[in-house]
């Protein structure tokens, strides 16, 4: 363990100073058309050429505004901790101008960095407004940070790598990947295409196609087509692909280009800002393999980068003060460890105080520890994430063993129906606050394998990897056709099954896998975890034939998994010691 975080308490006034509230419009050029970027500046009082002080850049998330709670309260809050802020509605979004882009760095990216050049003192607002109160690197290059969540977390990531004079990241529960992220395939083979989020996927584009209405707007910088009303072109056409549920090799490849095109995973090597990543447990649209993976290629590179994993995602989690989490709408910086980290980020790098602790490499949160526990709240560190180092085997009696010569000899089959028979979730109940039932799987659709009640807790903290052999003929006899939708679809996922028998599904999280070659073992990387097991209870390990939350099988595809003490599965676990 990390010794506690280091902060030294700010003066009593630096939460609550005033501060005024600009709106102001610009007018960008992106994408090949003129966007009007819709945004409010604050000023903290006191802030003037002469007492200049460092910029905080933030925009919304998917369909919000730079009005939303969320949006609006982060300017609040910095403002009144002494930052110059500006605030803006994203590229589609509020009374901004332009299509839904998603982030895209080419067009996105370049529109966030007009308003570094307003923020440089190198352009005005349309109305004129110009200032010169944000503290300088340069004459052109102005101390200047970005935060926000999801969408308003890639953004951050895509501004950074067309722009190199942002000089601190705080990117929020985003991407890596898209293609990942809404048609996931677990398996190692990613050229293969996985099986779509329709739930997540669907929601989030009737979200922005209805935008015009949502909020009325007559700017015809927003109106792409009849066909794609609101978004870019290639964003309808992958989705029309997604949701065909079919993935022919040249309509594959395009939608795995553009996704990636837009997603931090084609352009990290050019983000050399240092990067605080924040990424929520409870997310199944961006889990935590997502960070994971950014953090891994900025720290290769050499690009100044740590990690925190908080409870709150898309998913819900604990998002208010009293549990101890982060809230802006609630402005608990000082009094939360993941606002005590993001102040101390920076202290550093826009404050420039080269003593200030920025905390350990890595933290994650254990949601059965007291919010109060100690100095780091219910929070652990580590300087990195845990190793695999724990490994068990699928044993052909439904068991999972410790050791291989325990594994008993035997053969099982599930095969899946037309229509899904498991369920995980439903992916927007918590965002539209309906209840969700619990999850479930039918039976003689899916196999399992469960340990023996534990002796004592075993913690897992990262992503758990399963290798798998299937035997399956029917989709042997068809996954060369060249449409890969005729390949098997599977869903691995790990329950907490408790003494009484009731059964965790930990986050609802799965891991879709599209199977590249049923031929041969191929292994699954499940969506990373913070879970504790406690004594007494079971760990279960599941294969599931659909999920009603993706796409699944094209057709029936019975399939059977074989067990031998030299020839079996296994999964993998990274269990802190």
């Amino acid at each position: 363990m990390a010794a506690p975080l280091a902060l030294a308490a700010p003066a009593p006034a630096s939460a609550t100073a005033p501060f005024t509230v600009t709106p102001l419009k610009f007018t960008v050029q992106a994408g090949g058309r003129n966007c009007t970027v819709d945004a409010d500046l604050y000023r903290p009082a006191g802030v003037d050429a002469a007492h200049p002080a460092p910029a905080v850049l933030t925009t919304n998330g998917f369909g919000g505004s730079k009005s939303d709670g969320g949006t609006a309260a982060t300017g609040k809050a910095f403002a009144e901790r002494g930052y110059v802020g500006l605030v803006y509605s994203g590229l589609g979004f509020g009374k901004s101008g332009c299509l839904i882009s998603l982030d895209d760095p080419r067009i996105d990216g370049k529109a966030a960095s007009g308003l570094v050049d307003f923020l440089a003192g190198e352009r005005a607002a349309d109305d004129g407004t110009t200032i010169d109160y944000v503290t300088k690197d340069g004459a052109a290059d102005p101390r200047v940070g970005m935060i926000g969540g999801s969408y308003g977390g890639a953004i951050q990531l895509a501004t950074a790598a067309v722009d190199r004079r942002v000089d601190a990241l705080v990117p929020m529960i985003t991407w890596n990947d898209l293609s990942y992220s809404l048609d996931p395939n677990n398996a190692a083979d990613r050229r293969v295409p996985g099986a779509a989020k329709w739930q997540w996927m669907n929601g989030f584009y009737l979200i922005g196609e209805g935008q015009p209405l949502l909020e009325p707007n007559l700017d015809p910088s927003r109106v792409n087509s009849l066909t794609c009303l609101h978004f870019v072109t290639q964003a309808c056409e992958t989705i029309r692909t997604l949701n065909s549920g079919r993935y022919p090799a040249d309509k594959t490849e395009a939608l795995q280009k553009y996704a990636r095109s837009v997603s931090p995973v084609s352009y990290l090597s050019r983000v050399k800002a240092p990067t605080l990543l924040i990424q929520g447990q409870a997310d199944t649209l961006f889990n935590l393999n997502e960070a994971q993976a950014t953090y891994k290629t900025l720290r290769a590179q050499g690009t100044t980068a740590k990690m925190i994993w908080q409870s709150a995602g898309h998913s819900g989690g604990l998002s208010d003060a009293a549990s101890g989490e982060l809230n802006l709408s609630e402005g608990n910086l000082e009094t939360s460890y993941v606002g005590k980290r993001v102040l101390a980020w920076f202290d550093r790098y826009l404050h420039g105080k080269k003593g200030v602790d920025t905390g350990p490499a890595f933290a994650y949160r254990q949601d059965w520890v007291p919010a109060d526990a100690g100095p780091n709240g219910a929070y652990a560190t580590a300087p990195t994430v845990p190793a695999l180092n724990r490994k068990l085997y699928l044993s052909g009696d439904g068991k999972l063993v410790d050791h291989r010569e325990q594994v008993a000899r035997g053969s099982r089959e599930y095969r899946n129906w037309l229509v899904p028979t498991s369920h995980s979730e439903s992916s927007l109940a918590g965002l539209i606050g309906l209840p969700d039932p619990a999850p479930y799987d039918t039976k003689g659709t899916y196999l399992d394998w469960t340990t023996e009640p534990l002796t004592a807790p075993v913690d897992v903290v990262g992503s758990a990897k399963a290798t798998l052999k299937v035997v399956s003929p029917r989709t042997e006899r068809v996954q060369d056709s060249g449409d890969a939708a005729d390949k098997l679809v599977l869903f691995a996922k790990l329950y907490d099954v408790a003494p009484d028998g009731k059964k965790t599904l930990v986050h609802r999280l799965v891991a879709p896998v599209r199977v590249p070659d049923v031929t041969k073992p191929f292994t699954v990387s499940l969506p990373g975890i913070v879970h504790r097991y406690e004594a007494g209870h079971k760990l279960r390990f599941v294969v599931a034939a659909s999920d009603g939350a993706y796409g699944g099988n094209k057709g029936i595809k019975p399939v059977t998994v074989t067990s031998a003490p030299q020839d079996t599965g296994t999964i993998e676990l990274p269990v802190v010691r």
